[in-house]
């Protein structure tokens, strides 16, 4: 045997257990697949009935949302009745506000008036009742006077 075959046969020696120290690792690999491949199996089996549950949960989302679409107009409606309402109870206020007013106006000048009437007669009749008093006052003084020259004389 030459120099080549020796290298030949070492050469396949050592690829020979090369192989063999692979060998290991690969067979714990193809478990580790095996494994991989029932795990994803089994997934496929309970993800369809769950898609299935999802799907039936949306469409009830769906039906639910279009119920709530529809009271949703409707609350719509009776708010644009409230708004017709309000605006009309607020011209009715704009009108009894001006009808006060004009009311008011109409009977605050003469109850005015009178007011001011009787306040002038009160002043009149206090300013006659003064003067009296006064004018008796001075005749009085006057008489005293009269009567204390009289006896002085």
């Amino acid at each position: 045997m030459g120099f080549l075959e020796v290298a030949a046969l070492i050469a396949a020696i050592a690829f020979a257990m090369l192989v063999l120290i692979l060998t290991l690792p690969i067979l714990r690999l193809r478990h580790t697949v095996d494994a991989t491949t029932r795990m994803i199996n089994e997934l496929n089996d309970r993800t369809g009935p769950l898609l299935g549950d999802v799907n039936t949960t949306v469409r009830n989302v769906n039906v639910t949302l279009e119920q709530v679409q529809t009271s949703l107009d409707g609350v719509n409606l009776q708010l644009a009745k409230v708004d017709t309402m309000t605006s009309h109870a607020q011209n009715i206020s704009a009108n009894v506000a001006n009808l006060v007013t004009v009311v008011s106006a109409a009977a605050a000048n003469p109850l005015v008036k009178v007011a001011a009437f009787g306040y002038g007669v009160r002043k009149a009749a206090s300013a006659r009742r003064h003067a009296e008093t006064e004018r008796e006052v001075r005749d009085t003084i006057k008489a005293q006077r009269r009567a204390a020259r009289r006896g002085n004389q």
